[in-house]
């Protein structure tokens, strides 16, 4: 079955980490990208950029929400027997500030989505 993985967490506190920091955790993700492609159980994997980041420094919601600390940070898409096996997934890719969602994903229309520049590991 197919699951999100969304990861939330505080993007000045990920702006803030060390180099060292920043390659510890990237690694992990890393080898667990290296492992479920292996296994063909990884799906598409993104990063969200920081908020700053937004091209014109507009904001666009869609409604009223309560302003958080934690931002949606990136996404991992996982192809595992059971969602406690996801779990496990997100539980390595764990850091500092981070909170995981997991949930089950329905594929409507699955297609390929042609993206630039982005290379696997």
């Amino acid at each position: 079955m197919l699951y999100s993985i969304l990861i939330y967490g505080s993007e000045a506190a990920v702006a803030a980490w060390s180099e060292r920091e920043e390659a510890e955790v990237m690694g992990r993700h890393a080898d667990l990208r290296r492992e479920l492609l292996a296994r063909r159980q990884l799906g598409p994997v993104m990063r969200l950029a920081p908020a700053e980041a937004n091209p014109g420094g507009q904001l666009t919601t869609d409604g009223p929400f309560a302003e958080t600390k934690e931002q949606l940070l990136g996404i991992y898409v996982v192809d595992c027997a059971t969602e406690v096996e996801a779990r496990e997934a997100a539980r390595r890719l764990s850091f500092k500030t981070a909170v995981f969602v997991i949930r089950p994903i329905v594929a409507f229309a699955p297609g390929v989505l042609p993206v630039q520049g982005m290379e696997p590991d």
